[in-house]
């Protein structure tokens, strides 16, 4: 069991975990960068479980209550900013439309509208929803940004809830703090985020949160199921929310790369360098200090897989988004397992990256799909698949 394991014996062997020796087939035109795994730097991934005072976490109440918070604050102040409000007390919703027999009598939708101010002229996030008929509340995927596959997801008994968390933060390096909420709440005076406040990624975290108030107000809704999935740059957006607001019982993470689910430390692919200069305005001011020493960040994405636990995570990549690097995320999802042994809860239970097409584990999920970056019918069926092995009895994580 992970858990006999010293701390610093677990990294070490972890992160030189048995891999397949084959090399993955480069897509035609990819963006600049290194894909080739001999050429990976020899690294040595931080431990979840030492603190910073370098006492080793042998419990989940050290965990919980030291740990985990220290992990936080290193990812808020170093790498997404500190979100710099809660929940508004001026914020209102409304259900605007609800058709209880649509999609042929099959499905109940609503537009919900969340007013984030006491302002009829300050920022609203649209919500639309659609919710298999069922004689009592469903679980819900909330998926900010883009949307697939509502019919299979409705089919399998989930509702969905989606919502562009871009009309209310725009996704634009040139002005977007004053255009976006960040600068709507932002005190009176300060006209960009200071080094360690939220970039894009955070406030769309922040909004997910704002939206998960609505939802678990919902009677509609089951609010202990209610899971958040993000593809890509709202994959980023996904884990990060997961990581702060506990109450998203199962985090999915889909092709997030870079600053989602995978180990930079790795150099493959799309680097912290290359996403900080294509996207300056998705982290906070001091992520870009590590652009060319990323082995001094106190932090690496396995510690943010760790911070779901005990809750369930699932994390899935493709054979051809190599920009994504599908072994870093294995990999992140790997190192996370020590975390999960804590509460007694076994993560991947695997030691090699399965074969494509093959998904594995157990309260960590994984799987590498064949095919290049977006989301198909084959990760959502992955995905609830995990998502009804998970829930259990009463509509309770194992």
């Amino acid at each position: 069991m992970w858990d006999r394991f010293l701390p610093g014996m677990v990294m070490t062997l972890m992160a030189t975990v048995s891999l397949p020796a084959q090399q993955s087939q480069l897509p035609a035109g990819p963006p600049p960068g290194m894909y080739d795994e001999s050429k990976v730097p020899h690294f040595t991934l931080p431990d979840p479980l030492v603190l910073l005072s370098g006492e080793i976490v042998q419990d989940a109440f050290t965990w919980r209550m030291a740990r985990r918070r220290e992990i936080l604050s290193l990812f808020e102040v170093e790498v997404y900013g500190r979100t710099m409000i809660g929940k508004p007390k001026e914020m209102t919703w409304q259900v605007t439309s609800e058709d209880r027999h649509a999609m042929q009598d099959s499905a109940t939708t609503k537009d919900v509208t969340i007013s984030f101010s006491g302002s009829k002229d300050g920022p609203k996030i649209q919500v639309k929803m659609a919710l298999p008929k069922s004689s009592g509340p469903v679980p819900v995927f909330l998926v900010p940004g883009w949307m697939s596959d509502l019919p299979l997801v409705l089919r399998r008994g989930y509702g969905v809830a989606n919502f562009d968390p871009r009309t209310v933060e725009p996704d634009s390096r040139d002005s977007a703090y004053a255009r976006g909420i960040r600068g709507y709440f932002a005190p009176e005076g300060q006209s960009e985020p200071r080094p360690d406040e939220w970039g894009t990624l955070g406030a769309w975290a922040w909004i997910a949160s704002r939206v998960m108030d609505y939802l678990v107000t919902d009677p509609d809704v089951d609010s202990a199921r209610i899971c958040i999935m993000g593809l890509s740059r709202f994959g980023k957006a996904a884990m990060w929310a997961g990581a702060q607001d506990e109450r998203f019982a199962i985090v999915f993470s889909c092709e997030s790369g870079t600053g989602g689910a995978t180990i930079v430390r790795r150099g493959f692919g799309e680097t912290v360098e290359a996403i900080n200069g294509q996207f300056p305005h998705w982290f906070a001011g001091n992520f870009k200090k590590y652009n060319d020493r990323v082995e001094e960040l106190p932090i690496d994405w396995h510690m943010l897989v760790a911070l779901m636990a005990p809750r369930p995570v699932y994390i899935a990549t493709a054979v051809m988004d190599l920009w994504g690097d599908p072994r870093g995320a294995f990999l992140a999802a790997k190192n996370a397992e020590p975390v999960y042994a804590l509460f007694g809860k076994l993560g991947l239970g695997v030691t090699e990256m399965p074969p494509v097409d093959t998904p594995v584990g157990n309260m960590v999920g994984y799987h590498i799909r064949a095919g290049g970056h977006g989301i198909t019918s084959y990760d959502w069926s992955c995905f609830i698949d995990f998502a009804d092995r998970r829930f259990g009895a009463g509509g309770r994580t194992e």
